[in-house]
């Protein structure tokens, strides 16, 4: 008994002192206002739907269960978008068009791509941005004005431009993908390549350091945590810029395809779940570059 109540006591310390119990208190809260929301918003559909079928009798009770199982609500309850993406990701086969699967590796694959192009791209610019006095006044201001432009109004007009040149399918979607992830990689490192102590810098010329050791001895580990905290904006904002070019583009299929056909159809449920796995997907891809983060500051002998 001695040996087991600490661990006992350890068990509840870490779910008190963690973030699982407020974690679960916030969905908890969620999930029972997006319940009274949907028996809100639904209850005129489901009046009308007893009015049509000649039922005028009905309970308290069953306007309540109507509400909660309407084919197309207004607002489908968690337990409806749930089963949506059991049969869309589970029990439909990846390859039929009616997968979620599918969609998601359509739009994935257009979200990678579009986001190592944008942060190379990023990358390469803050290098020059901050190596050249005369890039800085000149090409950030156009770095900052690019973001301007709504990505809703850009996107047909490059899939438009890209189909007159014969190029289709992946990469009109990356380059749109590009375009929003190049700008938070390039400001985050300008920032990170800039952020080394004056002191550092006089060392550094003490020893007579080259421009090329400062730059990657000094600057790019100085800059490391800023890259990734910037990588992680850049890999979600990918993805936003992907599902906007299929809302476009949507014969290639996708999120944006889906959620579409959706809308064209009046698929409520079927629209939330693609939100859903939409988001999933950007949770993963952040995570992902989180796991590169921390595998290179092991490499760098940071501390965990």
């Amino acid at each position: 008994m001695s040996i087991e109540a600490p661990a006992s006591r350890g068990i509840v310390a870490r779910w008190t002192d963690g973030q699982t119990i407020p974690v679960l208190i916030v969905v908890l809260v969620i999930g029972v206002f997006w319940y009274l929301g949907a028996m809100w918003l639904n209850a005129d559909l489901q009046r009308d739907l007893f009015a049509n079928g000649g039922k005028t009798d009905y309970t308290t009770a069953e306007l309540i269960e109507g509400t909660l199982s309407q084919e197309r609500p207004k607002l489908p309850t968690p337990g409806q978008i749930i089963a949506e993406l059991q049969k869309t990701v589970i029990d439909t086969a990846p390859t039929s068009k009616r997968s979620l699967v599918y969609h998601g590796s359509v739009t994935l694959s257009a979200t990678v791509l579009g986001f190592l192009l944008g942060s190379m791209l990023g990358m390469v610019l803050a290098v020059l941005v901050v190596h050249a006095r005369s890039l800085d006044r000149s090409l950030m201001p156009w770095v900052v004005a690019s973001q301007t432009i709504p990505i809703i109004a850009l996107a047909p007009m490059v899939i438009v431009i890209m189909n007159q040149f014969d190029i289709t399918g992946l990469v009109p979607k990356s380059i749109i993908a590009a375009y929003l992830s190049f700008f938070p990689v390039t400001v985050g490192m300008v920032k990170g390549l800039r952020s080394p102590d004056p002191l550092q810098m006089d060392l550094m010329r003490t020893y007579s350091a080259s421009r090329m050791q400062v730059f990657f001895m000094l600057r790019v580990p100085a800059s490391l945590p800023f890259l990734f905290a910037s990588l992680k904006v850049a890999v979600a904002a990918s993805l936003v810029g992907t599902v906007v070019a299929e809302l476009t583009k949507s014969e290639d299929g996708g999120f944006g395809a889906r959620l579409l056909a959706g809308s064209y159809y009046g698929q409520t449920i079927q629209i939330w779940a693609a939100l859903f796995a939409a988001a999933a997907c950007a949770w993963m891809l952040v995570t992902a570059v989180g796991v590169v983060e921390r595998g290179v500051s092991k490499q760098m002998g940071a501390r965990p």
